[in-house]
C-alpha cells in the first residue's frame, strides 16, 4: 500500500452530472443530485474514543484480526471489534491506524449542529479513529469529510460516496438513535437496502479502499471469472464472514462477497469480476497461479514468459 500522509479533504461538494460506468459491468448508471435538508438541533453524546490494542491473530496463515470480524458479524455485534479488526488490516497490508489518523471531535460537533441530528456511534467512532486515511477511506469512493455530511430530500443522511456520484450510502432518519443503524444505497432513483448495520458497511468500505490504495505490485483484477474458478475459488480460499452486499453498479446481481488466503484478501464483485490484494507481489502471484485467466495487471516480464 503506498504510504500516503494524512490529508483532509475539503468541506465541498462540487455536483457530478452524467453517466457513470462500471469497468467489466455494462451498465450506465444515471443519478440524481441529493438536497440538503434542515432539522432541529439535538444534544452531542459524549464519546471517547481510543484505539484498540487489536487481539490479534493469524487463522490458519490467512487472516490478522479474523476473530474480531467474528465476532463484528456474529452475535456480539460489537462495533468495537471491527475496529480491532480495521487495525489489524491495516498494519497488516499497509501501515497502523495511529493517534492523529482520526478526525477531531469538534468537528463531528460541528457537523451534528449544522445538520440537526446526532451522528449514530458506529459513523462517530470511525471519523475519530481513521477518518483522515484517505487510503482507507477514499481512494476510489469517498467518505464524506463530517463538513461534507448531508441530509436529502427525504432526510437520509448521506455518509459516503461513489467517486463519480452515481451511488450513495447513507442512514435511514428513524434511525438517528441507534448506535450501529442498517445502511441504505442509492443509485439515483431509490433508497434500497444496502447492510444491517453500519459498522459492517464502514469495515467492508475500509478493505475496499485499502485494496483500491496499494501499490500496484500487490494488486490485480480479472473480469472472465465462469462456473469452474467460481468454484475453485470458494474451494481453495475461506469466505469472510462479511455478510453479501449489493454491488452499487449491478445491485440486482450477485453481490459482492470477500474471501481470504494466504497473505491475501479476495473480493469477488457479481460473480464475474475478482480482485486480489496482497501483502506481497508473490502473494498476488500465488493466487493467479491457483486461479489462471486473464489478469489484467501481471508484470510484462512474467507476461511475455512461454
Amino acid at each position: 500500500m503506498v504510504a500516503r500522509d494524512r490529508v483532509e479533504q475539503p468541506d465541498l461538494l462540487v455536483p457530478a452530472q452524467g453517466v457513470c460506468r462500471q469497468p467489466g459491468l455494462g451498465r450506465d448508471l444515471a443519478y440524481r443530485q441529493p438536497f440538503l435538508h434542515a432539522a432541529q438541533p439535538r444534544s452531542w453524546s459524549t464519546l471517547e474514543v481510543k484505539p484498540h490494542n487489536a487481539s490479534v491473530s493469524r487463522v490458519g496463515g490467512m487472516l490478522d484480526g479474523l476473530d474480531a470480524l467474528q465476532a463484528l458479524c456474529g452475535e456480539d455485534r460489537d462495533c468495537r471489534r471491527g475496529w480491532e479488526f480495521v487495525h489489524a488490516q491495516a498494519a497488516a497490508y499497509g501501515r497502523p491506524v495511529v493517534e492523529g489518523d482520526g478526525v477531531d471531535a469538534d468537528r463531528l460537533r460541528a457537523a451534528e449542529e449544522r445538520l440537526g441530528i446526532a451522528l449514530p456511534a458506529a459513523l462517530r467512532e470511525a471519523y475519530l479513529l481513521f477518518g483522515r486515511r484517505r487510503d482507507l477511506t477514499a481512494a476510489q469512493d469517498r467518505l464524506l469529510t463530517p463538513g461534507q455530511l448531508r441530509c436529502d430530500a427525504e432526510g437520509v443522511l448521506v455518509f459516503r460516496v461513489e467517486n463519480q456520484h452515481c451511488a450513495s450510502w447513507g442512514v435511514s432518519p428513524e434511525s438517528d438513535a441507534h448506535d450501529d443503524p442498517p445502511v441504505l444505497m442509492s443509485t439515483g432513483g431509490r433508497w434500497m437496502p444496502y447492510a444491517d448495520r453500519l459498522s459492517i458497511a464502514l469495515v467492508e468500505m475500509v478493505l475496499s479502499e485499502a485494496m483500491f490504495s496499494a501499490d500496484e505490485e500487490t494488486v490485480d483484477n480479472r473480469a472472465d471469472l465462469d462456473d469452474a474458478a467460481r468454484v475453485a475459488l470458494r474451494a481453495m480460499f475461506v469466505r469472510l464472514p462479511l455478510p453479501d452486499l449489493p454491488l452499487w453498479a449491478a445491485p440486482d446481481q450477485s453481490p459482492v462477497r470477500w474471501f481470504a488466503g494466504p497473505d491475501v484478501l479476495l473480493r469477488e464483485d457479481s460473480g464475474t469480476w475478482l480482485w486480489v490484494h496482497g501483502r506481497t507481489p508473490a502473494a498476488v502471484q500465488a493466487v493467479r497461479d491457483r486461479l489462471p485467466g486473464d489478469w489484467l495487471m501481471v508484470p510484462e516480464d512474467e507476461g511475455d514468459e512461454d
